[in-house]
């Protein structure tokens, strides 16, 4: 009626309590203040009945009385979402197990506070999402050294006596109802362990006998109550366990068979309706749950901003780094939302840890209390919900999965329909790794993953250009892995891979090679940022220290060295699959070269200082030239470059070993060129090339600044002044580069001896042609108009005009085209010839005529239409380079 006023959401909601929720009615009842200021629309989660001169025990009962009544009040009536009802839980329960831990140390050793004894939150107390009627699930962990303890108690005792009173404190009952029930089975072996485990151990256990739904679970873990620096410690030493790199599907696989083991062991509930487990059944909670754990666990290794513990933020945040569809994002939220607060007014009825909706009468009861009008309209608004979230988890894992017959005949027929042209060799491969003949294949499990992946790889191998020569790639790369059961469960779970793995099997040797070596390689193409630019040299040196922990230099060695090797194949796999321009690529190349020198430089100058200390006013600079100093590298490149030292020869070192300083920096420098190039099991970084040096191969590995800028101004032949063009420092401090930039742009600028660069060059180049020949008629490097006679073209014009002298040789031609001192052909040339040489660095690295599938993957990546176009622009290309060069040398 118009002037009546609505009833409050509050006191409406107590109305419905009463009702409808014995348990509610009867905590109504036993708090009579919280009864009447709610019944006037009053809500205040901090307010009780309890007194602090109470026992422990009986306080934190009463305590948690009165929450349950104001959440659930608060819950029925509106008032509170989801977030606030499940945070206000957890919050108290993080509260009472703090103070049950605080109150057992307190009893057996009076003043104590509670240092070494720590419970870690796992499950919906660790997210931040308890149940209005949860156990909650922790793992108790004490440390021997600090835990409080009575006089010649061993640590251990005094450890499971503190964990029996915590329990007890929690779960015991009387006429206040009782605080919360604890499960304690989630701790490592707890059918043999104690309740209470040594930190230490536990973290022993967690690094090497876990079980994969171990890693899951502690997605959601959380020092939540005790000493909480002690159990950040714990939580740090395990994040590796947990949060893995290098992705493992048969984890993944475990994960999802607990989900079809929940199917099959609570087979009643999971049928929609009346009965139904609002929390296992089909289209539950669980399986909301275990589909963001499931990705976390594939991204969250190399993306920590997917870690997110609550289920909500973590599909929210898996929606928005694209890894999960943004409607089904939706989906899962929205239902998710919907089957937790119905699955609390199940619980609100009898405070009552189930999960089922009940029938009959008791349906009838849970609709009501939840504002609906009866059961039917209950399931009606439950049942889109569950539909959406069953069809997206399935989606997940079909368990009709097609299979690859044993059938000598069959196999071979579904080879030839697949597009095999040789079906019978491919038969013959086929059937080898089927025998276990080679060592990765020996295992069970690893033939199981064979099998999983065939149908998802043999179609892949087939759309290959070649279908034959990438099945034979295939086969050599799994003749020499210790292990394949990692790739095939990465390619059965990402199909699109093994297509990209197939286009790199039939295209780029280089690759394929690299994978060999390190099949881990093809993780990193799973994360959707492999095929984006790198980055700039400060984020690279960023994620090549992201890792370093303590002092272990050769941690930190191979750290960097697993992530140039994954930059590096996902930079030659961009070519390979047609999105970036191989002119991109090379700089990419560089800038990830230029980092690594900066973070090994950095570690190695560290570990070197403890034991021969610093030279005082002095410090080491790096000088890259050729193509590294013109920051356009191939996947092949070796690097040149020039170690200096600033500062006086005549000093000395300040440590413990002093070194004089020519001696001091030779030695760090012989350190750091190991560091770039010596082959570790994580893989090889670069070969370095230091002839460039004053006086080459005959001289110190490192000289002082001042040596350098006397050497080029005095002694240097006109071949180091041209590869001076190209000098650029790539490790030092801003003076310090500054200072040899100084020398540099000096010498070229004029002051060095005065010589016949023509003649220098025409005779240099034809030295290299008698000595260093083309390797093929594609050898866009030393073929007669190539990128050598390009660079000399451009050297010599830098060095008689002293114009143009930038060290990336892309940028002096336009500046040398804009002086009108070059063709503008000339940067076409430049282009066309790069991209060429960086993409036959991976697919024809013998410089040879590739095949023909291989011909429209050269073309493309040279932006040109066809084959014909590649070689009629060559030709062309090339004709223009040696005119310009006979022109420019011409008497």
């Amino acid at each position: 009626m118009d002037g009546v006023a609505p009833p409050d959401p509050v006191a409406a909601a107590v109305e419905r309590a009463r009702r409808f929720s014995p348990f509610l009615a009867m905590a109504l009842d036993r708090e009579p203040g919280l009864d009447a200021a709610l019944s006037a629309g009053r809500l205040d989660l901090t307010k009780s009945s309890a007194t602090p001169d109470m026992p422990v025990g009986r306080r934190l009962r009463i305590e948690r009385r009165a929450l349950a009544l104001n959440v659930a009040i608060g819950d029925i009536a509106g008032v509170l979402d989801l977030t606030a009802v499940t945070e206000a839980l957890t919050g108290f329960a993080d509260y009472a197990l703090d103070t049950a831990i605080r109150a057992a140390i307190e009893e057996r050793t009076p003043g104590e506070v509670p240092h070494g004894f720590v419970g870690i939150a796992l499950g919906k107390q660790g997210s931040g999402e308890l149940n209005y009627s949860s156990d909650i699930d922790p793992i108790l962990l004490f440390d021997p050294e600090t835990l409080p303890r009575r006089a010649r108690e061993e640590p251990e005792e005094a450890a499971v006596r503190i964990g029996k009173r915590v329990v007890e404190l929690l779960q015991a009952r009387d006429g206040d109802g009782y605080v919360l029930r604890v499960d304690l089975r989630l701790r490592p072996s707890p059918e043999i362990t104690p309740i209470v485990l040594p930190v230490d151990a536990a973290i022993g256990y967690y690094e090497a006998q876990a079980l994969p739904w171990e890693r899951a679970a502690f997605i959601r873990a959380r020092a939540a109550a005790g000493d909480i620096a002690l159990g950040q410690r714990f939580l740090d030493a395990v994040r590796p366990f947990v949060w893995r790199r290098a992705l493992d599907f048969g984890a993944i696989g475990e994960i999802r068979g607990i989900s079809r083991r929940i199917r099959d062991h609570h087979a009643q509930g999971q049928v929609f309706g009346a009965g139904y487990d609002l929390k296992r059944g089909r289209g539950g909670i669980r399986e909301a749950e275990f589909f963001a754990q499931i990705h976390q666990l594939i991204h969250g290794g190399r993306d920590p901003a997917l870690r997110a513990p609550a289920t909500r933020e973590a599909l929210a945040r898996l929606a928005a780094a694209g890894w999960i569809d943004p409607d089904d994002a939706a989906i899962l939220i929205d239902g998710y939302t919907v089957l937790r607060t119905i699955e609390h007014r199940v619980q609100m009825i009898d405070d009552r840890q189930t999960h089922r909706l009940p029938t009959g009468d008791a349906l009838e009861r849970v609709a009501k209390l939840h504002g609906l009008d009866d059961s039917r309209a209950l399931l009606e608004a439950l049942a889109p919900h569950v539909a959406g979230i069953g069809r997206i988890y399935d989606a997940l894992d079909d368990d009709v999965r097609p299979a690859f017959s044993h059938d000598a005949v069959t196999l071979e027929d579904d080879l030839a329909r697949a597009g095999f042209s040789d079906a019978a060799a491919a038969r013959q491969r086929i059937e080898t790794w089927r025998s276990a003949a080679y060592p990765a294949l020996r295992s069970p499990a690893a033939r199981e993953a064979l099998e999983a992946v065939l149908p998802t790889l043999v179609p892949a191998l087939a759309t290959a250009p070649v279908p034959q020569a990438a099945l034979l790639r295939l086969d050599a790369l799994l003749e020499r892995l210790p292990s394949a059961i990692n790739i095939f469960r990465l390619l059965e779970a990402r199909p699109g891979l093994a297509t990209l793995l197939a286009t790199i099997l039939s295209h780029a040797p280089t690759l394929a090679d690299d994978l060999g070596r390190r099949p881990d390689l093809l993780d990193g193409l799973i994360d959707a940022t492999a095929f984006d630019p790198v980055g700039d040299v400060a984020s690279l040196m960023a994620t090549m220290r992201a890792h370093e922990t303590g002092g272990d230099y050769q941690a930190r060695l191979d750290h960097v060295r697993r992530v140039v090797g994954e930059r590096r194949f996902a930079l030659g796999a961009q070519i390979v699959a047609g999105i970036a321009d191989p002119l991109d690529v090379a700089a990419g190349y560089a800038r990830v070269a230029e980092a690594a020198i900066g973070v090994l430089a950095d570690a190695t100058i560290a570990e070197f200082a403890r034991a021969h200390g610093v030279v005082p006013g002095s410090e080491l600079v790096i000088l890259a030239l050729g193509r590294m100093g013109g920051a356009m590298l191939t996947h092949a490149s070796d690097l040149d470059l020039i170690y200096l030292f600033t500062g006086s020869f005549t000093a000395e070192s300040d440590g413990a070993k002093p070194l004089g300083a020519t001696l001091y920096y030779n030695r760090l420098a012989q350190r750091l060129t190991a560091a770039l190039s010596v082959a570790t099991p994580a893989g090889p970084l670069y070969q370095i090339d230091t002839r460039l040096r004053p006086s080459g191969g005959q001289g110190p590995l490192v000289v002082t600044l001042d040596s350098f800028a006397r050497y080029q101004r005095e002694d240097a032949w006109t071949w180091e002044h041209m590869a001076l063009t190209r000098a650029r420092p790539v490790f030092g401090s801003a003076d310090a580069r500054a200072a040899v930039s100084a020398v540099i742009a000096a010498v070229l600028g004029g002051a060095r001896p005065s010589r016949d660069i023509v003649a220098d060059a025409v005779a240099m180049r034809a030295e290299m042609a008698a000595h260093k020949p083309p390797r093929g008629e594609l050898d866009a490097k030393l073929l007669p108009g190539g990128l050598v006679d390009l660079e000399f073209a451009v050297h010599v014009v830098q060095l008689v005009r002293r114009v143009g002298l930038h060290p990336n040789l892309g940028s002096a031609i336009d500046d040398l085209v804009g002086q009108g001192l070059l063709p503008a052909e000339m940067r076409a040339a430049h282009d066309l010839l790069t991209r060429l040489l960086v993409t036959l660095r991976l697919v024809a690295p013998d410089s040879q005529v590739p095949g023909p599938a291989t011909q429209a993957l050269v073309a493309r990546a040279l932006g040109l239409a066809d084959w014909t176009a590649v070689v009629a622009t060559l030709a062309t290309t090339r004709q223009e380079v040696e005119r310009t060069w006979q022109e420019l040398t011409r008497g």
